[in-house]
Formats: structure tokens, C-alpha cells, sequence
């Protein structure tokens, strides 16, 4: 993707997420809430054109969804894992095998994507000082899953049966997102989202979407 002229003194950044308009939202933010500290040197919609991008412009931060095409988030920093770039979770998910694998995985934090521009600045910001950012909850998640209370391997059986995508409409829909609701948070058509949800409850065996809230919250999934 193209990158903008460096702006003297403001943070790097690199912005990773396969939805070209969520990308879109988030230049459009830190350009406002960020003048001045923020400076966008690329973009990438995959794991490739990720690592690509990330060596060729160096950010001191790198906001990195999640679920990505090619191998997700983590893929992207076990393939460029300069010691001079951090990475920073920003994700629609806030399920503990998520946040735990990704941090994990080398990240320094994860927000969820209901996070403000200012609020989206000042993790940025924090985490290229070196700090670790987390939302409240997940940060939760984190000590919970290194003091052993969360096993993160029960769980993961049943999600690997699940693409990315049904697993991002599966968390939503158990939380009692409707249909359109899910369409309008994944920037996908609600054909789509029903698609989704019939191969999700085929693969994990359950009839209903009272079933799928009972069995992700069972495992910690909401």
C-alpha cells in the first residue's frame, strides 16, 4: 500500500486489517485525534502485504487485526519480528484465546475496535514507549491465563473446526447480535452472516443460537 511523507517527531505506524473501509476509519481518526503524533507510513489488508510493508517502511508500531487472510496477526509477527517494531492488537474479537494467543504471539497490547480516537492514540503512543495496553477486561484475560486459570488448549479443538470468519460471527451472534447487526460490525451482507452461522452450528453440532451462547460461554468465548 502507499505510504504518506514522514511527519518529524510523530510515531510510525503501520495499519493491518483486511476491511479497506475499517482501514479507511481508522486513517480518518488518528489523522484527526492524532495530528501531529501520529503518522501512517502504510497499510496492508493481508499477512503478505503485511510483512512486505512493515519492512520496507520500519514503524515504531504496527496496529494489527487479528484475523487476517494468510495466517492472521500472529503469522504477521513471527515472519517480521524486528525488535524495532511493536505491535498492538486492534480487533473486533475480545475472546481470551484471541487476546492470549496474540500476546502470545508478541504483541504488546490489544484494544478492541470500540476503542475512541483519542483513546486509540494514547495506545499507540504508550505501547512504542514500551508499555503493554489492554482494555480492562482483557487484561484480565491475560493474568488469568498465565496464573493457569484459563486453559486456552481446551477450547481450541472445537474453534480450529471454525474459519476465521464463522468464528468472528459466532462470538457475535452468541452475544445476541442480530443478523443485520453482525452484517453492518464485519462489513459483510446479511446472506452472508446467515451462511456463516448454518456452517457454524453445523460444524460444532448445535441447533440453535440458545445452544452457541451456552456453549461459548461455557468456555469462556463471550
Amino acid at each position: 500500500m502507499d505510504e504518506t511523507p514522514a511527519q518529524a517527531g510523530a510515531v510510525r505506524v503501520v495499519v493491518v486489517d483486511d476491511h479497506a473501509m475499517f482501514r479507511a476509519g481508522v486513517r480518518a481518526e488518528l489523522t484527526e485525534a492524532g495530528a501531529g503524533v501520529i503518522d501512517i507510513v502504510g497499510e496492508a489488508p493481508d499477512v503478505d502485504v503485511a510483512v512486505e510493508v512493515i519492512a520496507r517502511t520500519r514503524p515504531a508500531v504496527v496496529l494489527l487485526d487479528v484475523h487476517l487472510p494468510g495466517g492472521g496477526g500472529v503469522e504477521v509477527m513471527r515472519r517480521q519480528p524486528d525488535p524495532g517494531t511493536r505491535y498492538l492488537a486492534l480487533s473486533v474479537s475480545d475472546a481470551a484465546e484471541d487476546v492470549i494467543g496474540t500476546i502470545r504471539g508478541g504483541a504488546r497490547g490489544y484494544v478492541t475496535k470500540t476503542i475512541t480516537g483519542p483513546e486509540l492514540v494514547d495506545a499507540i503512543r504508550r505501547v512504542s514507549d514500551g508499555d503493554a495496553v489492554f482494555s480492562p477486561r482483557l487484561a484480565g484475560f491475560v493474568l488469568d491465563a498465565f496464573a493457569g486459570s484459563i486453559e486456552v488448549a481446551a477450547v481450541d479443538e472445537d474453534l480450529d473446526r471454525l474459519t476465521e470468519r464463522e468464528r468472528e460471527v459466532m462470538r457475535l451472534i452468541a452475544r445476541g447480535y442480530a443478523y443485520k447487526e453482525v452484517a453492518k460490525e464485519l462489513f459483510i451482507s446479511v446472506k452472508t452472516v446467515e451462511t456463516h452461522m448454518s456452517s457454524v452450528l453445523r460444524k460444532l453440532q448445535l441447533s440453535s443460537r440458545h445452544e452457541l451462547t451456552r456453549w461459548a460461554s461455557d468456555r469462556r468465548l463471550l
